[in-house]
């Protein structure tokens, strides 16, 4: 595996904010990028601007100018008298804080069965799907002390009113405790966090990512958050380092991260593009990356890149 990292180092190329979500609250924004020019003549991968990551356009006040008469005043008629949502079918939300800056989220919508939802957390944005009764339970690492999350329903209903979502706000008061590092993106790009915590080598201790053994030693953890089975799914990977619960109390040093995207059947010679969000002493920082990833002859390979997010610095007690 090792043997099959192609190395790039990201440099940040210029300041800017990336308003994606609800409820964002950075405090220093940037956009990462690879050297162009440099990566081209090594690698092959450009880096090209990303229109399709802009805000989203709200779309309203749409009239059906070719339809047929009758159609467009049934339209008229159903839109001046909408159809409230049922009482049993409203979405219940409830969110309760956890130990180590985590909310346990509760969803509760029982006419929504085995629908999509997307999670809105301080510019993190999942998909989820509810289960055979319309609910969910999911444990999510909070990026702020007051944590707001939006739960927001995909599938359209003829209820008039259906598509209204739901909100959950939790104090979270060891937030100041967590360090955390959040890459985001939609589809299946490849994209992995990888931690080495202190030293730690590719397999080793203190070596943190979604593959590793659960055996396996280490002071952070990581969670992945979204449904990869739904269609063009936004998932997320969270690495949390909590200060006060080191098993070392006397260590410091750094934690090494990384952001690595293999090259797969799925994603070769396409453009794909992830976020990063930092969350430090309750600060938030973002970044976006946008990659040209090589043809499929490179299948099996990963592009490794070291300075999409800033290294954890760990001081001694």
């Amino acid at each position: 595996m090792l043997d099959k990292r192609i190395v790039l180092i990201s440099a940040a190329t210029a300041a800017c904010a990336l308003g994606i979500g609800f409820f964002m609250q950075p405090s220093a924004t940037g956009s990462a990028a690879v050297n162009g020019d440099q990566l081209s003549q090594q690698t092959g991968v450009a880096l090209p601007q990303e229109p399709a990551l802009a805000s989203p356009v709200a779309i309203e006040k749409i009239t059906l100018t070719s339809a047929k008469p009758a159609l467009v005043e049934a339209q008229e008629a159903a839109s001046a008298e909408p159809t409230s949502v049922p009482e049993p079918c409203a979405m219940q939300v409830r969110g309760t804080a956890l130990p180590g800056a985590l909310v346990q989220l509760q969803v509760t919508a029982p006419c929504r069965a085995r629908e999509r939802i997307t999670l809105h957390h301080q510019g993190m944005m999942v998909t989820e799907t509810l289960d055979t009764t319309g609910q969910l339970d999911l444990i999510i690492p909070a990026l702020s002390e007051t944590a707001t999350i939006i739960v927001e329903p995909v599938s359209l209903s003829p209820l008039a009113e259906a598509a209204v979502g739901a909100v959950a706000q939790v104090k979270v008061p060891d937030m100041a405790q967590v360090d955390r590092v959040v890459l985001q993106w939609g589809g299946n790009s490849g994209f992995e966090i990888h931690a080495r915590e202190f030293g730690a080598q590719y397999g080793e201790n203190g070596h943190v990512w979604h593959g590793a053994d659960p055996a396996q030693e280490s002071v952070g953890h990581l969670v992945r958050l979204g449904d990869a089975s739904q269609l063009a799914p936004r998932l997320a990977e969270i690495y949390s380092f909590q200060r006060d619960v080191s098993p070392s109390p006397a260590e410091e040093g750094l934690i090494e991260i990384s952001v690595e995207a293999e090259i797969t059947q799925i994603n070769c010679g396409r453009e794909i593009a992830a976020q990063s969000l930092r969350v430090v002493q309750g600060r938030v920082q973002t970044r976006d990356l946008v990659l040209n990833m090589p043809d499929c002859s490179a299948s099996g390979d990963f592009l490794v890149l070291n300075n999409l997010v800033e290294n954890l610095k760990i001081a001694a007690k």
